[in-house]
This record gives C-alpha cells, sequence and structure tokens, in this order.
C-alpha cells in the first residue's frame, strides 16, 4: 500500500475514534511522556497544537508550562515548507490558520533555534517500529529535522504503528515512540533491523 492510502487508512480509523476513548488513551500517552526522562530534562519543548484526530498536547502543555518548561509552537511558510519555531507562554498568543491549524502569532511571540530546543515532539500519521513516520504530506518535518541535533519522540495510537512502512531516502525517523501501550525504543529496532 502506497504512503496516501495508508495515511488516508489510518485518519479514517482515528476519526471512529470514540471522543472520551480518545481522551483516555490521549492520557496514557501524557502520563507516560511526563514520566521520561526525555520530558523531565527537556527545558524547552518543540510541540504542536493538536487537533482531533491526533493525540491530545494541550495539557502535555500546560503541566510543561507549569514546571517551568519553555514551550515553542512551528509556524509553517508555505512556499518554502519550512517551519519557524517560536515561543508561546499562552494559547492567547496563537490563531488559527489553513486547515484548521494553530500557529504562534508572529508579533506576540519570539523565534528560537533548533539547537535551543532541547526535546521535539514529532507529528505523524503511520509510524514503522524502526521510529520512520507518515506525515501529514508536507515534507515539514523532514526539511527540518535535517538540522534537528538532539532526540525525537513522536505520540501516537497504537493503531497508527505498522510493522514496516515505505521509506524514502530523505527520511528522519524519530527517536522513540510513545503510544497508549507502550515506549517503542526506535533506535534499537533499527539496530536489530540492520
Amino acid at each position: 500500500m502506497d504512503k496516501q492510502q495508508l495515511r488516508k487508512q489510518v485518519l479514517q480509523q482515528l476519526h471512529q475514534l470514540n471522543p472520551s476513548d480518545h481522551e483516555q488513551r490521549s492520557t496514557l500517552i501524557q502520563e507516560r511522556v511526563l514520566a521520561s526522562d526525555e520530558f523531565k530534562h527537556a527545558r524547552t519543548i518543540g510541540i504542536t497544537l493538536s487537533r482531533f484526530p491526533e493525540v491530545a498536547t494541550h495539557r502535555l502543555i500546560q503541566i510543561a508550562w507549569q514546571a517551568g518548561k519553555r514551550i515553542a509552537v512551528p509556524k509553517c511558510t508555505a512556499s518554502s515548507r519550512e517551519m519557524d519555531f517560536r515561543l508561546i507562554e499562552s494559547f492567547n498568543q496563537t490563531e488559527t490558520v489553513y486547515m484548521d491549524l494553530r500557529e504562534p502569532i508572529i508579533e506576540q511571540t519570539e523565534s528560537v533555534e533548533p539547537e535551543e530546543i532541547d526535546l521535539q515532539i514529532v507529528p505523524g500519521v503511520v509510524y514503522s517500529l524502526e521510529g520512520y513516520r507518515i506525515g501529514f504530506g508536507g515534507g515539514y518535518y523532514d526539511r527540518y529535522l535535517l538540522c534537528y541535533p538532539f532526540e525525537t519522540i513522536s505520540l501516537a495510537f497504537e493503531r497508527q504503528i505498522m510493522d514496516n512502512i515505505d521509506r524514502e531516502p530523505h527520511d528522519i525517523p524519530v527517536s522513540y515512540l510513545f503510544t497508549d501501550e507502550r515506549i517503542i525504543d526506535c533506535q534499537k529496532a533499527r539496530e536489530m533491523d540492520e
């Protein structure tokens, strides 16, 4: 099955999650992240503002703020397919843009370089055990991760994990997958796969 078909199929499955099941599974994932060393040691976290049916991120962001961590949210430039991560201190510093995405308001936020972000939480639709992902189709993270120097994690419902997915030379895998059932060490999975 090609990437587009797989993306469509998994998104259809995710849209069938009832809101209470979605919230419960998101909470399980959030608890795993909050207990992780990756989260505990991070001072600045790169993350997107989720929208259904993605794993919910708003609670994670609020807890990070309470713990004194900085939150950087991407502002996307469609013409170049690049992202500028900007610090937000409140959800009020964001606006709704295309496709119902919430992004930082440039005039109210400050840009941060990739090396200032200790932990990058990478969104996606489908993942392999090795951490390769099929995103939403824009290629923004593939470009961004080329210059990102630290470990990355993704939040996913177990139904988003496939044994294997087609990958291309430019695909950059994430380090860990946090699901509603487990934490997957993708680096270990890649070593076993070699």
